[in-house]
C-alpha cells in the first residue's frame, strides 16, 4: 500500500468512521480506498458509488483545502454510480 493511500485511509477514517453504503475512492497510480459500515480501508471491491480523483485533489478534500462539491463541479472529481450516495459522501467530507 502506498504512503498516500495509508495517509488517506487514516484521514478519511477520522472524518467518517462508518458510512451507510459502500463507496470506493480511486486515486489513479496509487490505489483505492473502500468506505462502508465497517469503516475505511484500502481495497478495490464493488461499490455503490465510485469517486475518482488525482491523489492531490483527494488529499485536498480530506484536509479541508478543497470542497468536494466544487471539485466535482470543476471536473477534478468524477462520480460513477449512485449520485444520492455521492451527495451523502460529499456532505460527510465537507
Amino acid at each position: 500500500m502506498s504512503d498516500i493511500i495509508s495517509k488517506a485511509v487514516d484521514l478519511l477514517g477520522k472524518k467518517v468512521p462508518s458510512f451507510d453504503g459502500v463507496c470506493k475512492f480511486v486515486m489513479p497510480g496509487e490505489g483505492s480506498i473502500m468506505m462502508d459500515v465497517n469503516g475505511v480501508r484500502a481495497g478495490d471491491d464493488e461499490a455503490d458509488v465510485t469517486m475518482t480523483a488525482k491523489p492531490e485533489v483527494f488529499m485536498a478534500i480530506l484536509t479541508g483545502d478543497m470542497n468536494p462539491t466544487m471539485a466535482f463541479m470543476t471536473g477534478k472529481l468524477s462520480v460513477d454510480g449512485n449520485m444520492g450516495l455521492a451527495i451523502k459522501v460529499g456532505a460527510a467530507l465537507s
